[in-house]
């Protein structure tokens, strides 16, 4: 594989302190809400679902890890709210739109990575990827917003990237996903103005998920270094916060979006990103 040239190292600082995928219990702004949340089995899906189920919500959560979707449940039990899970591959279209029906809040969080230099890429893996990371969200969106419509109401929120604002070597079909997200959580935005639908783009930087420690070990191995040292001097190089970003951040940030003091934020993306857009 082809790699960069490293940049300089950078000193990390300490996780952050006193989160866990479990909130405090929280009010119920949500309350009578019904969200589906995908890509929900672990990492900032897991931590969208709990939150929003802590507020009131009644969540469905989608995901083709049938285990992860246990163990969530299981994490979940108690809420203010509830979760409902259903075993789903985005790669089945058809399904993913009709899974989207009667939904009051959409988050298209689900993702899928492969780190490798244009002219080595499969075109099959491009092809999931946009799948999953563009598509589906499109068709969940039609499934979605006819409901939307008809109440007068609606929330999109799109767990897009700091690769949805800007390009890194070797992720072509991630960042080119994840830019064309930005631009349909955009267009959503306008149409869905008149009808009392949001739509925006939560966009972190690298989060601690398992999507990511995979992503540590593939450059590990490319850069022939231990994966502490990628973290500090590949991935959170152009970052000014030398941590990840934890799931529950994002989740925060989800929730905000959803709730009843951001009915004028729409069409934006609001940036969890320690820094990186800044320069």
């Amino acid at each position: 594989m082809t790699t960069a040239p490293l940049p300089s190292p950078g000193t990390p600082g300490p996780p952050l302190p006193g989160t866990s995928l479990r909130p405090s219990p929280g009010t119920s702004e949500l309350a009578g809400r019904t969200a589906l949340v995908t890509g929900a089995a672990g990492g900032i899906g897991a931590a969208c679902v709990v939150r929003l189920a802590a507020a009131g919500a009644r969540v469905r959560a989608l995901d083709r890890d049938a285990a992860g979707l246990a163990e969530l449940g299981r994490t979940a039990e108690g809420l203010s709210g509830s979760v409902e899970t259903t075993v789903l591959d985005l790669g089945n279209l058809d399904a993913a739109e009709r899974a989207a029906a009667d939904t009051d809040i959409l988050v298209n969080n689900a993702g899928v990575q492969l780190v490798r230099p244009i002219e080595d890429f499969p075109p099959d893996a491009f092809h999931r990827i946009v799948t999953v990371m563009l598509e589906a969200p499109f068709r969940l969106l039609r499934g979605a917003l006819p409901h939307m419509y008809r109440q007068g109401w609606g929330r999109i929120v799109n767990v897009s990237s700091v690769h949805g604002l800007r390009a890194s070597p070797y992720k072509s079909a991630y960042v080119a996903a994840k830019h064309g997200l930005e631009g349909l959580s955009k267009t959503a935005a306008l149409e869905g103005a008149p009808h009392g639908v949001t739509s925006n783009c939560v966009s972190p930087g690298y989060v601690r998920t398992p999507l990511v420690e995979q992503q540590l070990a593939d450059q590990a191995a490319a850069h022939s270094l231990p994966a502490e040292r990628v973290l500090t001097e590949v991935m959170l190089a152009g970052q000014a916060l030398k941590r990840l970003v934890e799931p529950e951040e994002v989740a925060e940030a989800v929730a905000y979006l959803c709730g009843p003091y951001a009915s004028a934020i729409t069409g934006t993306t609001l940036t969890l990103d320690g820094g990186w857009t800044a320069r």
